[in-house]
């Protein structure tokens, strides 16, 4: 069996591990993004690509954020563009939004501490 990804470029289980870590945890890097300033959706992939170094599909991004703003993580007002003059909807990150962000990078830092931390070679 050939442990590495169809591209030839990862493991397969490092992968998986980072498609985890990206695309299935999209939110995480949507209300990172909001957290710093108030955005429209067509934006919020390059945003994340730039600051983050991977591209979520823009539909993706779409459904990720309506699906926030149902929850009431995001809220939405309608605004001119900077650069076009045109109204667009942006979004920005809501309180409620913020402690939700805050819970996840914890439990992330914490699954980071758990997983370097190795009990059994301390006596070596």
């Amino acid at each position: 069996m050939n442990p590495q990804s169809t591209s030839g470029r990862f493991p397969a289980p490092l992968r998986r591990l980072k498609d985890k870590l990206t695309k299935e945890n999209l939110w995480l890097y949507v209300l990172s993004i909001l957290r710093e300033r108030p955005a429209y959706p067509y934006e919020i992939s390059d945003l994340i690509e730039e600051r983050f170094g991977w591209r979520p599909a823009r539909v993706t991004a779409y459904i990720v954020m309506r699906s926030l703003k149902s929850k009431g993580y995001v809220k939405m007002s309608r605004r001119k563009g900077k650069e076009t003059g045109k109204m667009r909807d942006y979004y920005e990150i809501t309180d409620s939004g913020r402690r939700l962000l805050d819970e996840g990078l914890k439990f992330i830092e914490g699954t980071l501490t758990s997983l370097k931390e190795c009990p059994h070679e301390e006596g070596r």
